[in-house]
Formats: structure tokens, sequence, C-alpha cells
């Protein structure tokens, strides 16, 4: 472990708080005493360098999960200081983008997943790691919560439309999308639940309705970051059984997703902060209950 000057003061300064604790750390990963990928001394190493019991380094650590700025957190060894994620700050289609921030996500001991979205689309495929890491005994969350907010079944949606307004198509464009909400949403809660049976976790899954289509998707990830995308439009022809469907649609596994994290700097925190109001304020008022029938 590096020694400085800093360090002697915090020995020489009495007991320190959590988040005082946190800040510490926090202040060495930006000055590079700490690195990205370096593990950080144990538990026992830090309180006694702070003065405090293991709780309250216990604590400081969670915080600096919940910042996005520990990997590795497991039981029986210290997590590591995150690596700069690969094009940090650079867009990524949705499919590429979501796992891996998913997967740090579960690494808290209290998971919380809020979405706003068209379907459930993106989230089952980017939920495959971290569940496959639960189930290998890798990650143990204490508690999950997803929270979705889906178009309801009762609008007229924006899109997807058939291209012929007025058509015969139109009804089945609009049943093509409730099918795939419905079978989706379904398959979500389904491996989510499921975990309480296999790995006793306290499980919520909950949806509700929009009066609108979302033009924009947003996953908020233990409120510690938020994820971005538009869903860009575009013109489509979709396969069925009785033919084809040409229908404006969007993609939404290949909108870029923006990446925001609350521990990245002012701005991000801010836009991390609104956009938990956005959906907050949707949940509590506009939207409501939904049955995935």
């Amino acid at each position: 472990m590096v020694v400085t000057q800093e360090h002697m003061a915090v020995n020489g300064s009495g007991r320190r708080s959590p988040q005082e604790i946190a800040g510490v750390l926090r202040e060495r990963m930006r000055a590079g005493i700490l690195r990205p990928g370096e593990r950080l001394p144990t538990q026992a190493e830090l309180a006694e360098e702070f003065g405090v019991e293991r709780g309250a380094v216990r604590q400081a650590l969670r915080v600096l999960q919940q910042d996005g700025l520990l990997s590795g957190v497991t039981k029986g060894s210290p997590p590591r200081v995150a690596e700069q994620r690969s094009g940090a700050g650079e867009p990524q289609p949705t499919m590429v983008a979501l796992a891996p921030r998913l997967t740090d996500a579960f690494a808290a001991p209290r998971v919380r997943i809020d979405a706003v979205c068209l379907t459930a689309q993106s989230l089952i495929p980017a939920l495959g790691e971290p569940l496959r890491l639960i189930h290998e005994g890798k990650l143990r969350p204490e508690r999950i919560d997803a929270r979705v907010l889906l178009p309801s079944r009762e609008i007229s949606l924006a899109f997807p439309v058939s291209v012929d307004a007025g058509s015969a198509e139109d009804d089945a464009v609009h049943q093509r999308w409730l099918a795939m909400r419905n079978a989706q949403g379904q398959v979500l809660q389904y491996n989510l639940q499921a975990l309480r049976g296999t790995h006793d976790i306290d499980v919520h899954v909950t949806f509700r309705a929009l009066p609108f289509t979302p033009p924009v998707k947003l996953y908020l990830l233990n409120g510690a970051e938020a994820l971005f995308a538009h869903y860009m439009i575009t013109r489509r022809a979709e396969p069925t059984d009785s033919g084809t469907l040409e229908m404006y649609d969007a993609v939404g596994s290949e909108s870029l997703l923006f990446s925001f994290e609350r521990g990245a700097g002012q701005r991000d925190a801010a836009f991390v902060e609104e956009s938990q109001k956005w959906f907050d304020a949707l949940w509590e008022t506009i939207s409501t209950d939904l049955t995935l029938s």
C-alpha cells in the first residue's frame, strides 16, 4: 500500500465517517495512487489505517461501488478499482453496452433497475451475464427491484405503425408489438423472480403502463448510472405467417446508448438525478397498472 502525507494525516486526525473514507479513496483514484484494475487494501488494513471499525469501511466501499468506481466486489477478496470502460463516454449500441453495465450493477447488495422502453427486448439478453454469475456464485445481491414502464395496450402507438395508415395492417402491427411486449415482459419477470427459489434473493418486478409512446429509452441502474438512447424510426419489413408487414419501427437493440455516471462529474450527476426524478414522476402519476396478458 502506498503511504502518503495524506495517509499519515488521516491516521492522525481521529475516526472518519464512511463518507469521509469514501472521499479519501475516491481522491486516491483520481490522483492515480489507486490505479484501474488495482486491488484495494483489505477491509482490515483500511480499518486500521482510518482508525474505524470494519463496518464503517464496508459502508464506504458500498458508496464507491454504487458510484461505479469499484469492480469485483465479492465476498472473500478486496474489490478492484474499476477499469475505465473501452470507449468510455462514447455511445455504443444497446446490445453491446447494456450487458456490462448491468453486470456491474448486480455487484451491489441491493440492485435497482428502472427502465422506460417500448418492450423489454434489450433487457433480456443483457441480463444473461449477471444471471450466469449469480448461478455460478460469483455475484450474490441481497435484493433486486426492477420497475419497468411500457406503453399501454389501449393507446394508438406512434410506432410501430403500418406504412399504409388506416389499412387493415394497422391492427396487425399493433397486435405484433403487443405480443412482443407481453412475452418479453413475462420472460424478464420469470428470469428474475426465479432467483427467489434458486438463491433465496428478495426479488420484486413491477410493470406499469404509459399513456404515450416513449420516443427514447432510459435505464437507471442503482440510481448511480443513467443509460439513454433515442429510438431511431425507420421503415422496415417484417415477415409473418400470412405475408409481410411494412412498418415504421425502431430497432431498440441497435439504438446508441449514452452513459451518464453519478461519479463522473457534476454534469453527469445532474443528468442521473433529473432522469431519476423523471422516471419517478411518471411512475407515481400518469402511469397505470399493467398486466402482461
